[in-house]
């Protein structure tokens, strides 16, 4: 493990309050605080929102099944745990490229091994995701999943087409399930440059860009958007009360919502 280069995993472990990152991290979220100083609370917002997502799904839906794309480092409640007060069966597959990542993934759901399972893989890879064994268990009689992309299309270069991953895994998904995506967004084109360039430097180009609010639309092409007409800064979708964690600035976003495959 290499931990004098910073991870995007780790940075957001850290600011999410985490334990499981270090000095290098740490040093590139002073960076990142330095040219977006709302980082830390978007990546607050982003989290509420995910388990906002998964705990609707759940229960207003009656989704038993997830698939969490880029899951990162395990951070509670997790989608497991959110999905499981609805209904304690309720199935999760953990999909991750870090291997640090899934290392974590695989001590946590240690104590559950019936319902969770964390797959290493790329998500650029959609074939070799859906003949893993994990995921052909969930598909195992086509009930409707949800597809989870949380803050993680921004990893994805324009050269690999996240739109057209998008497409195609919401055609290998049963008829009716869901897609939740957030994007880290901004209509502010000079500022998504420069974040995007330093992403990209500390990843040493493991990393897509930011990307215009019109750009994250495209995401839903073809989807039937749930509780919004249009995709919101995702403190918007849904919210728990006027209390939730909101930005003091807003250079960039997390953008998105919750669709329906039709």
């Amino acid at each position: 493990m290499n931990v004098s280069t910073p991870s995007v995993a780790r940075m957001y472990d850290f600011l999410l309050g985490g334990t499981d990152n270090y000095v290098a991290d740490r040093e590139a979220c002073a960076e990142l605080l330095r040219m977006a100083p709302s980082s830390r609370e978007l990546a607050l917002i982003n989290r509420a929102f995910l388990v906002r997502a998964v705990r609707y799904l759940a229960a207003e839906c009656g989704v038993r099944r997830f698939i969490d794309y880029g899951s990162g480092l395990p951070t509670r409640p997790n989608v497991h745990q959110v999905a499981q007060e609805a209904d304690p069966s309720s199935e999760v597959v953990y999909i991750d490229n870090d291997p640090i990542v899934v290392a974590h993934g695989l001590m946590m759901l240690a104590e559950d091994p019936t319902t969770t399972a964390v797959l290493q893989a790329d998500l650029r890879h959609i074939d070799t995701i859906f003949a893993s064994r994990e995921v052909r268990h969930l598909l195992r009689d086509r009930r409707p999943v949800a597809a989870l992309f949380v803050s993680v299309l921004h990893c994805i270069p324009d050269r690999d087409d996240p739109w057209a991953l998008i497409r195609r895994v919401a055609g290998r998904l049963p008829p009716g399930s869901y897609m939740v995506i957030s994007q880290l967004a901004s209509n502010d084109a000079e500022l998504r440059e420069k974040i995007t360039a330093f992403m990209k430097d500390i990843t040493h180009g493991a990393w897509g860009r930011v990307r215009s609010l019109r750009e994250v639309n495209r995401f839903f092409d073809g989807l039937e958007l749930l509780e919004t007409d249009e995709p919101v800064e995702v403190s918007r979708w849904r919210p728990d009360s006027d209390l939730g964690p909101r930005q003091a600035t807003q250079e960039w976003i997390e953008y998105g919502g919750v669709a329906r495959i039709p």
